[in-house]
């Protein structure tokens, strides 16, 4: 493996750098109380989340770590109408799994009134495992990313949190096949909700990983209905071939993308690219984004060669929160040992490259992966409202950054 001692970039500049008290960041949300803007950021190998002050990020402040329940994954956040919901999930056997039932899982609803001290409100349990990447743009519900006990990979439970203190479950959808508690056969290996579901207007669209991009409808919140979906596995990555799926409000687009799983280009070839739903009843693949391609005079000839993990992973996603910027001829994309990776999607039938932001290989390491080296590895990305970039590593903190006022083109 190359290690890459300092940040490589092509019209993306570094504002700063949160180390985040030696804790590495993972899914963040950002939250405004007047003037004073606040990042939250989800731990990845420890409960809890950070608390920072980005009120001028040029000299962000860190308030403090909120510590989550022992022995639990809490590393979902979301953020909107003043509170925050964190996910709490049982810890997988390939990252040492848990003895017992299940105390901590489901998700946790919080009040924002003081954002330095963030009061509980409240908890839902799937009655299972917990919940993954959660969906809350504000008001009563919640759109959860379960896995209650009964079913084959997680599912998704409509959850009422207007009254905090006693969330209740609305309804529920999964894949037929899943629900094997109720004698259904089974499905393919990887079908299960992955990523959050993103609601526009009376339709969800769910990245079903295996299972394809869903869309259901969604007009009566007591009874979801497959309005239709698109198969993505086979060609593409199979566990999380659809993991973000994310609508445009403008276009009848949706930019969806793959996660990649395996190290050092073991599995299929990851994807990013953009489905038609102007007939929503027979989505339509339009285009692929460009493959990422190392920086002029890398010592490697692609990423795959560069080690560690190479693929997609996560969207910047808007969900109608006016703190969060709100592009959408633009996609920032995190791709894990080939960084940040920012498209222009003006043309949906040509999304291009316009800009790139390599971290630097750790120094130091925080977590169990990769397992074949300290190779950066960029998790989330999130944007706000004035222009600021943030974007987390497995191994390290926070690199907060910007697009550059001057472009320049592609080095050679």
């Amino acid at each position: 493996m190359f290690p890459q001692k300092e940040a490589i970039s092509w019209n993306i500049d570094q504002i700063g750098y949160a180390d985040l008290d030696g804790k590495a960041g993972f899914k963040m949300a950002i939250h405004r109380v007047g003037e004073r803007w606040y990042l939250y950021a989800a731990l990845l190998w420890e409960p809890g989340f950070v608390i920072l002050d980005i009120t001028d990020p040029n000299s962000h402040r860190y308030i403090k770590h909120v510590p989550g329940p022992a022995d639990t994954m809490t590393f979902q956040i979301q953020i909107a109408d003043g509170r925050m919901i964190t996910a709490m999930e049982a810890i997988p056997d390939y990252l040492g799994g848990h003895e017992g039932p299940w105390e901590h899982e489901g998700f946790a609803i919080w009040d924002l009134e003081d954002p330095e001290n963030p009061e509980q409100l409240g908890v839902f349990k799937t009655g299972g495992s917990g919940t993954h990447r959660n969906y809350y743009d504000g008001g009563h519900y919640v759109y959860a990313t379960g896995l209650p006990d009964g079913y084959d990979g997680h599912i998704l439970q409509i959850v009422d949190i207007s009254d905090p203190a006693n969330p209740k479950e609305v309804s529920r959808w999964w894949r037929e096949g899943q629900w094997l508690a109720g004698g259904e056969g089974g499905v393919s290996a990887g079908t299960l909700l992955h990523g959050g579901a993103y609601v526009k207007g009376d339709r969800a669209y769910l990245p079903y990983s295996a299972g394809g991009f869903v869309i259901l409808d969604i007009s009566d919140k007591k009874t979801p209905k497959l309005v239709s979906d698109l198969p993505f596995s086979p060609p593409f990555e199979h566990y999380i071939a659809v993991h973000t799926a994310l609508p445009l409000q403008n276009r009848p687009l949706v930019i969806v993308n793959s996660e990649a799983i395996l190290e050092n280009g073991a599995g299929s070839l990851g994807y990013a690219g953009i489905v038609d739903v102007s007939d929503e009843a027979k989505p339509r693949l339009i285009s692929l984004f460009p493959l990422p391609e190392p920086p002029p005079g890398a010592p490697y000839k692609n990423f795959v060669e560069r080690g560690a993990r190479f693929g997609p992973h996560n969207q910047h996603q808007w969900q109608y929160q006016d703190v969060l910027l709100n592009d959408e001829n633009i996609c920032f994309l995190t791709y894990f040992n080939a960084g940040l990776r920012v498209y222009d999607v003006s043309d949906e039938r040509l999304p291009k490259e316009i800009a790139y932001f390599l971290p630097p290989d750790p120094t130091d390491r925080r977590g169990p992966w990769p397992t074949t080296g300290l190779i950066a590895q960029t998790e989330d990305v999130l944007v706000d409202s004035r222009g600021y970039i943030y974007i987390s590593d497995k191994n390290q903190g926070l690199y907060i950054l910007r697009l550059s006022q001057t472009r320049t083109p592609r080095p050679a």
